[in-house]
């Protein structure tokens, strides 16, 4: 059974286009590849963070709407956590 979730995460604002599409698209091909479904990625550039994160004032925001069984959320926040350029995420959970 697949759980609905969204998650959020920041990237470095210092990040190339080309790096900063190959960071997307990196993570979206972990959701699918471990039999999750993306149902929606909006990108929502560069915005002011409301405080600063290891020394950025600004972040490129990411929100990914998918479909993932529940073992497979604690695997894609330690690659988060592993990602250089990811200075901040969240998961969680959506209700039906």
């Amino acid at each position: 059974m697949l759980n609905k979730y969204e998650s959020i995460y920041i990237v470095n604002p210092n990040t190339e286009g080309e790096a900063m599409k190959g960071i997307v698209e990196k993570f979206n091909t972990l959701i699918e590849t471990e039999g999750g479904k993306v149902s929606e990625t909006q990108e929502w550039g560069l915005k002011k963070l409301a405080y600063p994160i290891k020394k950025f004032e600004q972040g490129y925001y990411v929100l990914v709407n998918f479909e993932a069984n529940p073992e497979f959320i604690s695997e894609l926040e330690r690659v988060y956590k592993i990602t250089d350029s990811v200075l901040k995420f969240i998961t969680i959970k959506k209700e039906d």
